[in-house]
Order: structure tokens, then C-alpha cells, then sequence
């Protein structure tokens, strides 16, 4: 838990001059997604994430209260057994029920002018044909407004819902995300040319035959032949996404995503990780300050300090130790279920606990860690407990290592972004600390973050569009 005991009005004279940040409601249609059991609380309308009108009165909500975007998460399978089965994934809503983020987003465009709409695609759950056509289809439908987090797949279970044997291995599923935006980059970029639509009724002629190309993919897992059948839509390429974490997920995140997500524990890691993120794409030859850094964090806000600290006491006697061991060791590949919660950690002795075991002994030093530490890191990791003005001091202090923006978890939906909204936001609007409700003539997605609506020149997206445009005719 971060607290913030120091006076608002000396961390405001020592803060170094304030940037607008963006800010990100970090989602996912499901019950349970990354604060195990407040959806429990009487306020939280979770349960109601089969309705639309949930999501879309909620991005109506974040569009007028300032936010640049909804970023959907998603599961395509369990993350690991628990106990040796999945029943407590089941009974705890631990990503089951979870709806498809994709299909709810015309709805949201519709609902709103300006707000972004990305969600989680990964490379096993739609051929890359599909997949173009699918977010095309998205992007002129809500104007330019599409974004995509590239996700390689995390679990056994999802790789065996698509007809796999077991997860491929971790450097592998990134070869095979490399060719899959290479099909895709080729689609959106290179199957059309820019003047390849007509539409001219005089003429009788809806595009020019001369600039709509097949693409001919033939690769180690992909042929495709094209043409896309989609013409040109604002961005052609969804604003891009990516949270990897290890080294082959930093490269692939450098070389392509245009938005980085961190969950670091502190801002000097998080810092440490945007400069290192940085420093790989300059290596691959885009602009290192092309690439937006947003870090996830949680808030409690109160009126008062104390108000706040009683609010996070409330919210902690509703959240589960044994669900969050539970998604935390499947993310470690491990099945935690058979360890009693006060077992100290370092009695465990299944592979990939290594370093658990080691991230836990650095972060509580002066006693033995438990199973149940696993927990109660995961739970206040990024949390800030306060008032408006505390919450913002510490979100200047992230602002000043080096992030570009707030993926915000909720507790509860929508409460947990309406009283951001209302609360924290004129607090940091105050400061410079975040932008006034856009009332400007809506833009892309792209352009809302970078000024343009295209990747630019060093984006590895850029080589593919209109490359086809000198091969030989082809009458599409």
C-alpha cells in the first residue's frame, strides 16, 4: 500500500513542471479481473457484465470525465488448475465468466465521439485474414478510434481450446507473432493504395483495379493471398499495444507497440523499465519517444487521509488471499493449491517458484514470506491510498520517472472511475496534470496520443504501405 503522509502543498512547490498525462480505464468483461472479491461489494455492479448498457453508459461516463480510452483485457482460457482442478477459478470468477471484448465495441463507438477502444487479440484466436478484416471493419466503423494489445497467449488451457497440445515455447510464440503482423501489416498497409477507392457513380466504378493488390504471403504458418477485402480505414493500423515483460517481450514491444502497459512495484523501477524499453526500440530504429509508457495503479481516495486508509481496511476485507495465489501461480505456471497459505515460501519446491521466492524475500526483508504474501503483494501493488491532493502528489512523483500515462484498475464499476472523475480529476487538472475535457473535433486514436493518424516512418508498419503498388495489375 502506498501512503502519502507528507503536505500536498510542499510536494506541489518542489514538483517539476507538470505534462498532461493520458489516462486508461483498465477492463475486462468479466466478474473477476484483477481485485479478487470486490466485486462482493454492495456498490460493485460487476454482476452486471452482461448487459450493455453497463459498458456503454461507463464509456459515456469516462469520455465526459476526461479519458483518453478503454483498454480491454482478455482470456481466451484459465490460466493454470488450482488444487489440481479448476474449481476455484470457477466458484472466485476468476476470468470465467469472460465475454469477448471485440463485440462491444461498436456499441461503446457509437455512444461516444472521442473516447479510444482498445482490446486484447492474441495471435491464437483469429487467423490474421479474419483478424485485418474484423479491425478494419472496427476502425471505420468508429472512425478511427481502434486499438489492439498484441498478446502471444500465457496458458496450456487457451492453447488447447485451439486445437494445440501445449503452450508453444515462450521465444517461439514470438517468432510466430512476428510473421503474424508481418500478414497483417501487409493487409492494412499494402493490399490497398491511398487513391485505390472511388466510388465515383458516373463512372460506375467503386475502386481502381490498378491499386488494389493479393499480397501473397506464403510463410512458415500463414499463406495468404489477398486481396484485403476492407479498403483503407482512418488508421489503417490500429493504435498498437503490448506488455511484455520478459526480453523477447520487450523486443517484440519495441519494435512494435506504440503504447507500452508496466505494472512496476515503484517509479524508479518503472522509470528503469521505460528507459530500457526506449533504448531497445532506438535499437530497432524508431524514435524512442514515440513509444507512450502508461503504468497501471490503484486508487483509494478519502477526504481525509484517515477517511481513505478506513476505505482501503473496507475494501481488504473483501478480497480473497486464496484467488489471488490462485491467478498468481497460474501466472507462474505453478499450482499453488496444495500449499497451505501461512507456508513459508521458501518450502516450496516447484519449478518456476525461483523467482517468487526471491522477489518476495526483497520485498519483505525482515521475516520469512508465506503463500499468502504472494497475495498481499499482488493486492497493493500500484495502489495509492489518500486524498485528491496525496493522490496526486504520488501521481506526479510517477509522472517525474518517466510514464506517460495511468492504466487505472478499478475495485468496483463504475464507482471506482466516477469518483476518480469526479474527486482526483479537478485535482489534477489543477496541476497540468491532466488535460480538460477534449472539446475539439474528435480525432483517431492514433493522433489523439501522437498527432498523426498513420505509424510514422521508423514504425516497422510504414515499410509495408502501398508495396504493393508497383507489381503487376491484378483485378481484385
Amino acid at each position: 500500500m502506498t501512503n502519502t503522509d507528507h503536505s500536498p502543498a510542499d510536494q506541489t512547490d518542489q514538483a517539476s513542471p507538470a505534462k498532461p498525462l493520458f489516462f486508461s480505464a483498465f477492463l475486462q468483461n468479466t466478474v473477476s479481473h484483477l481485485q479478487h472479491g470486490a466485486w462482493t461489494l454492495p456498490e460493485a455492479e460487476q454482476t452486471r457484465m452482461n448487459e450493455l448498457d453497463l459498458w456503454v453508459d461507463l464509456a459515456r461516463t469516462l469520455e465526459a470525465g476526461g479519458f483518453d480510452m478503454m483498454f480491454f483485457a482478455d482470456m481466451t482460457g484459465l490460466v493454470h488448475d488450482y488444487a489440481g482442478g479448476i474449481e476455484k477459478f470457477v466458484a472466485s470468477g476468476l476470468h470465467i465468466p469472460c465475454n469477448d471484448p471485440m463485440v462491444l465495441v461498436s456499441a461503446m463507438a457509437a455512444a461516444t465521439q472521442r473516447l479510444g477502444l482498445a482490446f486484447t487479440s492474441s495471435i491464437l484466436q483469429l487467423h490474421p485474414f479474419e483478424f485485418a478484416r474484423k479491425i478494419s471493419t472496427l476502425d471505420h466503423a468508429t472512425r478511427g478510434r481502434i486499438g489492439w494489445n498484441v498478446v502471444t497467449g500465457m496458458s496450456d488451457n487457451a492453447s488447447r481450446n485451439f486445437g494445440l497440445e501445449e503452450l508453444v515455447a515462450h521465444d517461439e510464440r514470438y517468432e510466430w507473432a512476428e510473421e503474424y503482423m508481418e500478414v497483417v501489416y501487409k493487409l492494412w498497409q499494402g493490399s490497398w493504395d491511398d487513391e485505390a477507392l472511388l466510388l465515383d457513380k458516373s463512372a460506375g466504378t467503386v475502386a481502381d483495379p490498378r491499386h488494389v493488390h493479393r499480397i501473397d504471403h506464403k510463410g512458415p504458418r500463414y499463406s495468404v493471398q489477398g486481396p484485403h477485402l476492407v479498403s483503407p480505414s482512418p488508421q489503417r493500423v490500429p493504435f498498437l499495444f503490448q506488455a511484455g515483460a520478459s526480453a523477447r517481450g520487450r523486443d517484440f514491444a519495441a519494435k512494435h507497440a506504440e503504447v507500452v502497459f508496466l505494472l512496476a512495484p515503484t517509479p524508479e523501477i518503472a522509470g528503469r523499465d521505460a528507459a530500457d524499453i526506449r533504448r531497445r526500440a532506438e535499437a530497432c530504429g524508431r524514435d524512442p519517444q514515440g513509444i507512450k509508457i502508461l503504468q497501471g495503479l490503484t486508487f483509494v481516495v478519502g477526504d481525509t487521509h484517515e477517511a481513505a486508509v478506513a476505505e482501503a481496511a473496507r475494501l481488504d476485507e473483501t478480497l480473497d488471499d486464496s484467488a489471488y495465489v490462485a491467478f498468481a501461480g497460474g501466472i507462474m505456471g505453478v499450482d499453488l493449491g496444495f500449499a497451505d497459505l501461512d507456508q513459508p515460501i521458501s518450502d516450496l519446491r516447484q519449478r518456476g517458484t525461483e523467482s517468487v521466492v526471491g522477489w518476495l524475500k526483497q520485498a519483505i526483508p525482515d521475516r520469512e514470506p508465506t503463500v499468502r504474501d504472494i497475495a498481499r503483494i499482488h493486492r497493493s501493488a500500484g495502489r495509492i491510498v489518500g486524498t485528491p491532493e496525496e493522490i496526486a502528489d504520488a501521481i506526479q512523483v510517477w509522472a517525474d520517472a518517466g510514464i506517460d500515462g495511468v492504466n487505472i484498475i478499478n475495485y468496483t464499476l463504475p464507482g471506482s472511475y466516477q469518483q476518480f472523475i469526479d474527486s482526483v480529476m479537478p485535482e489534477l487538472r489543477r496541476r497540468g496534470l491532466a488535460a480538460e475535457p477534449a472539446e475539439a473535433e474528435p480525432t483517431t486514436f492514433r493522433a489523439r496520443f501522437t498527432g498523426s493518424d498513420r505509424p510514422d516512418e521508423r514504425h516497422p508498419a510504414h515499410a509495408y504501405l502501398n508495396s504493393f503498388n508497383n507489381s503487376e495489375v491484378e483485378q481484385a
